[in-house]
């Protein structure tokens, strides 16, 4: 047994001290700093985000205080999963999936699995008109707080990249249709 690790913490308390720094697009932080394992982190609410992730491991959901709408890109349509306070939920691995937390006083832990060597993440945006894929983008991620708020920003910025090649609608960008992350 590896006795390097931290020591037991209060959740909430450790929550109350970190809430600040769990701002949107991604609104998450880190529970501990493992690198070589899985990913724990928390992730608040006050987010409404508009791409979706291909994660290549599994995501487990807990969600803690109040509700929240996973949004998931399968057969061809978005559909939507209400994971509500108290709820766990686990997401198979390379299901594009997009978390709505629009209640900023909303928390839950989601825990990813290992990345291997190789390993990549995907993030997809879909048309909000005829529900095609508009752009895709993979990366091998090292930290999710600093690597995709630019990765984000680059599609948000070019017209081109939101432009859907099957019916010419221009993604919003960042806004998300209104009603997008109604539970």
């Amino acid at each position: 047994m590896d006795m390097d690790s931290p020591a037991p913490f209060n959740l909430a308390e450790w929550l109350e001290t970190n809430r600040p720094f769990m701002k949107p697009p991604v609104t998450n932080r880190k529970l501990f700093e493992n690198e070589d394992g899985m990913i724990l982190q928390m992730l608040g609410g006050g987010n409404e985000r508009v791409d979706f992730h291909d994660d290549p491991a599994e995501e487990f959901f807990y969600q803690m205080k109040g509700d929240m709408l996973l949004k998931v890109h399968a057969d061809g349509q978005i559909k939507d999963i209400p994971i509500r306070e108290g709820e766990v939920f686990l997401l198979p691995p390379h299901v594009p999936h997009s978390p709505q937390r629009p209640d900023p006083n909303s928390w839950g832990l989601v825990i990813e699995g290992r990345r291997l060597p190789g390993m990549v993440d995907g993030f997809e945006w879909f048309c909000f008109d005829c529900g095609h894929k508009v752009d895709r983008v993979e990366i091998q991620l090292n930290d999710i707080v600093k690597d995709l708020p630019p990765l984000f920003e680059a599609f948000y910025s070019d017209a081109e990249r939101r432009t859907c090649k099957n019916c010419g609608s221009v993604h919003p960008g960042k806004e998300p249709p209104a009603g997008w992350a109604s539970l």
